[in-house]
């Protein structure tokens, strides 16, 4: 089977390219306080314009949907407040915000975020946003379908390159909950 590292001609260990990621990456990486080393997170260097997923996979190889997880930032409403949260799910499914979310995050109303509230809070760029990297008070909710491959194939903060990173270390990034269904059947990248 083959894994996403053998899509690339070159996998580097992450924190050889902090220069390549937006700040907070770079000081996630830095910083690193995961539960696994930092140095299984690996970067790939690929092209912009081939960052979204259905584009990525007709380019790099068709195995890496299976093996490629997008995360999404969502809006969580109760009364006047809104909670941020982002949710990790694979590319193949889409995040149940108005279910499995909305419940977690005790939310009468969950959407998408807006992108420019996406993009602005998290600091990383439409198309590239990845939970390594994300602020500590938002909520990470990570499908468990993701937390049990191998490899995962993520943004990497930036449409310019891609994380590659063990599922457990997902799971275990500071913050992260596992949820069972988070994912539901549903178009490629939604």
């Amino acid at each position: 089977m083959s894994t996403p590292m053998d899509a690339f001609d070159e996998v580097r260990p992450a924190v050889e390219c902090l220069d390549l990621l937006t700040a907070p990456v770079a000081d996630a990486l830095s910083g690193w306080r995961g539960s696994e080393p930092v140095d299984q997170v690996l970067f790939v260097d690929t092209d912009p314009d081939k960052a979204d997923t259905a584009v990525l996979v007709e380019n790099y190889g068709p195995w890496l949907l299976e093996q490629s997880a997008n995360c999404v930032v969502v809006a969580g409403k109760r009364g006047g407040e809104t909670t941020l949260a982002a949710c990790l799910v694979l590319a193949h499914t889409r995040a149940d915000v108005n279910g499995v979310v909305r419940r977690h995050l005790g939310a009468r109303k969950a959407s998408f975020a807006p992108m420019d509230t996406a993009t602005g809070e998290s600091g990383m760029e439409f198309g590239g946003i990845t939970p390594i990297g994300l602020p500590a008070t938002w909520p990470l909710l990570v499908d468990s379908a993701v937390a049990d491959i191998p490899y995962a194939l993520i943004g990497s903060g930036t449409r310019r390159g891609k994380l590659i990173v063990p599922g457990k270390l997902l799971a275990g990034l500071p913050g992260a909950v596992v949820l069972e269904g988070l994912g539901a059947p549903g178009a490629v990248g939604a």
